[in-house]
């Protein structure tokens, strides 16, 4: 009898079936969950939020979750709170809403048992779960063997530098995930898919909404909007992430967009005039030419390393090899572009937030396709060794991240649980109500009451805030702002009078007879 040949369709998902196709999907799997618990053990660490982002989010993700909407009872900085604006106030004027968004669902679902920080912290490595498996995927996709996409994964899983970051209450896990997807869909819609390029564009869209210059990747589908043979894709794709990005634009204008982003983006000078009251103007900015130009250069400089500590490091030469040996593929050379583009824009355009943690967020989302890159690059450098061989260098390559990784957890523990257990112990030392502090949302968190930034122009402004929030409290670490170096070292001023010390964290009482001497707003 004549055996009838299945569908093409079918012989697709019957190889599935077959045991040579399932075993590597078994090693994914296995790797995947061994990492799930490097993950959990990473969670010890990082056990509170540890920076001013991360508070942010974490804080504004828990009225979210209680209904409160897109809304913080704290001021972090004055771009938020124009003319001393009242709390509560709409949020999300400066970052972006998506990592809020995400630990909200976190404490929405899970809240109740785990707590808000431990619920928040689940969503996100929930995500950051995935992001091996996208990398392996990509890896695949450029060519390299099993070996390779698994080592691949591992690497990425691990995370180096970023280890701390896939377990953080911020946009870095979103972020990789998300822009590794964008690549793989990229490289279907550079062959004309329609549907991969709406697909490309939700996920710019959804890129954009954790990360600001997450816009620059629309140039991308604009690329491909501009060939003959991925137009349509390469427009649809572009129409559907400037949708998302206007619907965000809108919300903006309906709170009456901020007048001082731009300057408070663009025109620093000095990056704590970023917390000031009044924004940085085009004057001074123009008037320091040497000053300007010299931060620009030196961040070019800072963000190249960065970006070799964190993205490179140790497979720079096949990376290198692998981008040479495949540019002719459009998603590699939209990676490349892409990259070249957040770094310049970042290093010259947003200078100081940029080596100040800026860009080392900007390079989660191109990290895992930079190491499925760099996987596709060793095996073509190894080709001609023994099996021996490459399984030496893929297992030194893992441990070398793996010691990389616990390497970054104990510098994240230095870092910020340090200071974090200074906050907490300082606590006791603090009269009822409102607070005036240099980093708001840290102390919104640890202390659970209003905070307000204590603005970088200096004491006599931070009176004023004291003020309008009926605060008596102002405290002072031993990282504040230049213009309080004064106060730091005094006793009593006639705005303040120190009350109480610890772990060099000072405590200063309002003086009763002070008055606000300058006008909020000019």
């Amino acid at each position: 009898m004549e055996r009838r040949q299945a569908p093409r369709g079918m012989r697709r998902v019957y190889a599935f079936d077959r045991r040579r196709d399932r075993r590597p999907l078994a090693w994914l799997v296995v790797l995947t969950l061994l990492l799930i618990g490097v993950r959990a053990a990473s969670m010890v660490v990082v056990s509170q939020p540890g920076y001013t982002d991360a508070y942010y989010f974490a804080s504004v993700a828990g009225r979210v979750a209680r209904g409160e909407g897109l809304s913080a009872d704290f001021v972090w900085n004055f771009l938020e709170a124009p003319r001393f604006a009242s709390l509560p106030i709409p949020s999300h004027r400066f970052w972006m809403p998506l990592p809020t968004l995400l630990q909200a669902a976190g404490i929405a679902l899970i809240g109740g048992p785990l707590g808000d920080f431990r619920a928040a912290q689940v969503a996100i490595v929930t995500v950051a779960a995935a992001i091996p498996v996208v990398t392996y995927a990509a890896a695949r996709m450029l060519g390299a063997g099993l070996v390779a996409a698994l080592a691949a994964a591992a690497v990425v899983g691990l995370g180096g530098a970023l280890a701390p970051a896939w377990v953080s209450l911020d946009a870095f896990g979103i972020g990789a995930l998300l822009g590794t997807l964008f690549f793989l869909a990229f490289a279907r819609a550079a062959q004309g898919s329609v549907g991969a390029g709406a697909l490309a564009g939700l996920l710019v869209g959804l890129l954009y909404l954790s990360r600001a210059e997450a816009a620059l990747f629309g140039l991308a589908l604009l690329w491909l909007a501009g060939r003959r043979r991925t137009a349509r894709a390469g427009a649809v794709g572009a129409a559907i992430a400037l949708a998302i990005g206007l619907g965000w634009l809108v919300r903006g204008i309906s709170l009456g967009f901020p007048g001082d982003l731009f300057a408070r983006a663009v025109l620093l000078v000095r990056y704590e005039d970023f917390f000031a009251l009044h924004p940085p103007a085009l004057e001074p900015f123009l008037g320091a030419p040497l000053d300007v130009l010299g931060a620009k250069a030196g961040a070019l400089v800072t963000n190249a390393v960065t970006a070799l500590v964190t993205v490179l490091l140790a497979p720079v030469v096949p990376l290198a090899l692998a981008v040479r040996g495949r540019w002719h593929r459009l998603e590699v050379r939209a990676f490349v572009g892409l990259l070249l583009t957040v770094y310049v824009a970042q290093s010259v355009v947003f200078t100081p937030h940029s080596v100040r943690g800026s860009f080392f967020h900007s390079i989660a989302a191109f990290f895992p396709f930079a190491v499925a890159l760099a996987s596709v690059g060793t095996e073509d450098l190894f080709h001609g060794s023994t099996a021996g061989m490459r399984r030496m260098v893929w297992g030194t390559t893992v441990a070398a991240f793996g010691v990389i990784s616990v390497f970054s957890l104990g510098q994240w523990d230095v870092d910020f649980n340090t200071p974090y257990r200074a906050r907490v112990a300082a606590l006791p030392l603090l009269p009822p109500g409102p607070l005036i502090v240099t980093d708001a949302a840290a102390w919104r968190w640890i202390s659970g009451r209003p905070a307000v930034l204590a603005p970088a122009d200096g004491p006599s402004v931070a009176a004023c805030a004291a003020e309008v929030y009926l605060s008596t409290t102002l405290v002072l670490e031993p990282a504040h702002f230049s213009r309080y170096d004064e106060l730091y070292a005094a006793e009593r001023t006639d705005l303040f009078t120190r009350r109480a010390e610890r772990n060099g964290i000072r405590v200063y009482s309002v003086r009763e007879d002070q008055r606000c001497i300058i006008a909020a707003q000019p």
